[in-house]
């Protein structure tokens, strides 16, 4: 009998057969690609034997210009060379805020466009171009088809900002095996799961600081399992910033209210420069605007020290988050250029009590982790543990009161489904808003809102007796599609969240913080809103049975009742709870009494015409 062979779908047939899959880093500042050859990740070259590219590109009417050779327009041209685009990702108009020389079209509430001589071009399609290049190296250099890509990601990327990176890989013409975060990638470079002791769990910190991004992240390898404990960071936040403070500190120290643009690129240029050198040297010479200046590390690092002090709080709160000491941490890995700095290298040993890791070129980490995860998802190699990302802030749809309904906590390990089972309201109620919200806090009004959509054709029945099956669906990528589904008639809708922008670096740190500082008010907000549901649906219950059944109350009897429900009423407007819960407790004496009535009408009613004998066959059959 002939043997049949079995082969994933997309992959070959044959066994013996190498299939090439690349790791991407697409990076705020520099990007790069690397591959795993004869068993090793290496990060690919240009043709004059360059790693990395600048993440530039400059449009004109006829050429384009990408990485190094797209650097010298900068000064020349800064209006159509763009920089940093990682920034502009999956982000709304309004959310930059921060300083660029670029015209940016269309609405505040939309990710932007910049208008370029080459005409208007999305960040998605900037970043594809800089994609293609990286392809193309891949393909020269390994002379073969690319069959697949891992592309990492900040792991505080949410979901508009990973699904605008997926748009960019595939308009580059990639095969997307997976977005994969960022400190994620530097643990598997760094083969942390090799160098672990199954029977021990052991605890790793991620320092992130790229040039636009920052990402601390705690991963625990326990029986061959990578889980990422907790994370945090800033979606704006890294070696652009600290430029930027060099550029502030050298206007005070000039005296210059404010610079052109041209300026503004040669004050950028130079302050990228020192920061590099004080890496290696105690301190630098800048020549700017005719006058030499000096800068030493001291002077660098109170400059700089305002940022650190960002990315130090968040590295304690992820700590506390994963519920660790500083003693269970193991090891800390620095990734990012921006770990060069001797500053920041300080920074990080100091609060955590060690000297961290840094032996792999900080540069290349992320890429060469990528690529063997690239490598492992073809089917090539085996080997690797099993890497688990979490959510970054927990998800959750809208209930009546206006609160929130968690099936996704922070932090859970994706990929992930979560399934609730929720109710009608109204009587005969046919349709249902779903709601879907991101966030900390207890009401909807202080989360931010994903997408909404509509379950329509639900059939008619008495409030609370409908059975709507709600499912989050959290894929490998991060990115959510909700869908909900009536159990009895199976009418069902979906959504898959792709909003056109993502959070702000100040929203998702306020949507984080607040949720601490604000719990206890939260929690009294929603006993609050609760018990305010629960008594509308009392009056609107009583306003229902006293359209049918009124002429069972006598005057008195209704006075009592209508006094109640309207006391109700008006204290419904307000929020002292204690009132609103003593009003219930008062309008339901008289509606009890009420419904004991009604009940003994309908049971009367049920049994009129029925004879004795009836029971008695009934129960001898």
């Amino acid at each position: 009998m002939a043997l049949l062979q079995i082969a994933e779908p997309g992959q070959s047939t044959e066994p013996h057969q190498h299939r090439v899959a690349i790791g991407i880093d697409l990076g705020t500042t520099h990007s790069l690609v690397a591959a795993v050859r004869s068993g090793e990740a290496k990060v690919l070259q240009d043709e004059q034997n360059r790693v990395l590219l600048p993440s530039i590109v400059h449009y004109t009417n006829a050429v384009h210009h990408y990485g190094d050779e797209a650097k010298s327009f900068l000064l020349t041209d800064p209006k159509n060379t763009i920089v940093s685009v990682k920034r502009f990702m999956g982000r709304s108009k309004a959310d930059i805020k921060f300083q660029h020389p670029y015209e940016l079209l269309g609405s505040d509430r939309e990710m932007p466009s910049f208008q370029t001589t080459a005409g208007a071009k999305t960040p998605v399609e900037i970043s594809a171009d800089l994609l293609k290049q990286l392809k193309e190296r891949a393909e020269k250099t390994l002379e073969n088809n690319i069959q697949g890509a891992v592309i990492t990601v900040p792991a505080y990327f949410d979901e508009a900002q990973r699904q605008a990176t997926r748009d960019a890989a595939e308009l580059a013409g990639l095969n997307v095996l997976r977005l994969l975060n960022e400190p994620t990638a530097a643990a598997v470079a760094y083969g942390l799961d090799q160098a672990s002791n199954l029977a021990i769990d052991q605890n790793y910190v991620i320092y992130d600081l790229g040039g636009g991004t920052f990402d601390v992240s705690v991963l625990r390898f326990s029986q061959g399992v990578f889980e990422v404990l907790a994370t945090g960071g800033h979606t704006a936040l890294g070696g652009d910033d600290l430029d930027r403070l060099i550029v502030k500190w050298l206007k005070q120290l000039l005296n210059l209210e404010s610079l052109s643009d041209e300026q503004y690129a040669h004050f950028i240029l130079a302050a990228k420069l020192a920061k590099e050198q004080l890496s290696n040297e105690q301190s630098v010479q800048i020549s700017l605007e005719d006058q030499q200046i000096y800068l030493d590390r001291p002077t660098f690092e109170n400059i700089i020290q305002i940022a650190l002090d960002r990315t130090i709080q968040v590295c304690k709160r992820v700590l506390r988050d994963a519920k660790l000491s500083l003693n269970d941490i193991k090891n800390v890995v620095l990734v990012g250029g921006s770990t060069r700095s001797y500053a920041v290298q300080q920074a990080v040993a100091n609060v955590f009590e060690q000297e961290p890791l840094c032996t792999i070129n900080p540069d290349e980490v992320v890429a060469i982790g990528a690529a063997i995860t690239a490598n492992q998802l073809v089917g090539n190699s085996k080997d690797g543990s099993l890497l688990l990302d979490v959510t970054p802030l927990s998800l959750g749809l809208e209930t009546m009161g206006g609160l929130v309904e968690r099936l996704v906590s922070r932090n859970t390990a994706i990929p992930v489904a979560r399934r609730q089972e929720f109710t009608t309201y109204k009587d005969g109620q046919t349709a249902m808003l779903i709601h879907v919200v991101q966030g900390e806090r207890d009401l909807v009004e202080h989360c931010r809102s994903l997408g909404r959509f509509v379950l329509h054709g639900i059939p008619p029945m008495t409030a609370g007796q409908a059975r709507i099956e709600v499912t989050f669906q959290v894929d490998a990528d991060g990115l959510l599609s909700v869908s909900a589904q009536e159990t009895t008639s199976g009418v069902q809708a979906k959504i898959d969240i792709k909003p056109s922008y993502g959070l702000s670096d100040a929203d998702m740190e306020r949507l984080l913080v607040e949720g601490f500082q604000h719990a206890e008010e939260d929690k009294n907000l929603r006993h609050l809103q609760e018990t305010k549901v629960e008594a509308q649906r009392e009056l609107e219950a009583l306003t229902q049975a006293l359209h049918v059944d009124a002429d069972l109350l006598n005057g008195n009897q209704k006075d009592h009742l209508e006094k109640a429900r309207y006391t109700l009423s008006e204290l419904l407007k307000g929020s002292d709870i204690k009132s609103i819960e003593s009003a219930i407790k008062r309008l339901k004496t008289y509606s009890d009494e009420f419904a004991a009535m009604r009940m003994n009408r309908h049971i009367d009613k049920a049994l009129s015409g029925t004879k004795l004998d009836d029971w008695s066959n009934s129960s001898s059959e």
